[in-house]
């Protein structure tokens, strides 16, 4: 059984930095991409960061040039670094591995980001 777990989220004020680690246990093989996902209260969940197995990025407007995904393929870890946040990327954070011989989707329970003075 697949499990993710989420670390790293808090309280910070606007302009601050955080960063996200999400660890996958169990039987987990065969990763096409890691991710991150946040939702925000009222609205749908929506797409941060991704990183395929092959390092490719690609991230979402809003956080472009504030953002940066980075992953460990020997510890199947991916990390989320966060700098010059804002009240809008108050979300819950999601973290996200597609992977396995019939690809899926696995996810966290999420970690609460909040951006506030």
């Amino acid at each position: 059984q697949v499990q993710l777990v989420e670390s790293g989220g808090g309280l910070v004020q606007p302009g601050g930095s955080l960063r996200l680690s999400c660890a996958a246990s169990g039987s987990i093989f065969r990763i096409n991409a890691m991710g991150w996902y946040r939702q925000a209260p009222g609205k749908q969940r929506e797409l941060v960061a991704r990183i395929t197995s092959g390092g490719m990025t690609n991230y979402a407007d809003s956080v472009k040039g504030r953002f940066t995904i980075s992953r460990d393929n020997t510890k199947n870890t991916v990390d989320l670094q966060m700098n010059s946040l804002k009240p809008e990327d108050t979300a819950v954070y999601y973290c996200n591995f597609n992977a396995g011989w019939v690809l899926t989707d696995y996810w966290g329970p999420g970690t609460q980001v909040t951006v506030s003075s």
